[in-house]
Formats: C-alpha cells, sequence, structure tokens
C-alpha cells in the first residue's frame, strides 16, 4: 500500500509541475505576442495571446486516481 501512495503522490507531483510549466509557458507567449499552438481533438489550434485559454485538465486528474 505504500508503494502505490508514493506512486500516486509522485504522479501528483509531476502533473503539478507539467501545469506550472504550462501556465509559464502561456505567460511567455503572452509576453512576447506570440500565437500559442496546441493540438485538439487531432486538429492544430492557433491561438492569439490576447484570448483567455484554459485548460481542461480534468481528464488528467480523473485518469491518475
Amino acid at each position: 500500500m505504500k508503494d502505490k501512495e508514493q506512486a500516486s503522490n509522485r504522479t501528483q507531483k509531476i502533473l503539478e509541475g507539467l501545469e506550472k510549466a504550462y501556465q509559464q509557458l502561456v505567460e511567455f507567449k503572452r509576453y512576447k505576442r506570440t500565437l500559442l499552438v496546441v493540438a485538439k481533438d487531432g486538429i492544430i489550434i492557433e491561438i492569439p495571446p490576447t484570448t483567455s485559454y484554459k485548460r481542461n485538465v480534468a481528464h488528467i486528474k480523473k485518469d491518475t486516481e
């Protein structure tokens, strides 16, 4: 049981780190005023830096629980 808790804790820390990196990327793109390019449902989308963009991470958190 302890190993499973450690793995879950490690996974949570990794996800938090990735989310922080993503937030910094968005801030950088706004600062440089360059497009944010993402893939959504297999389609590549260019988002202007002035657009408020919120990622849906609920499916990621659900898979790790």
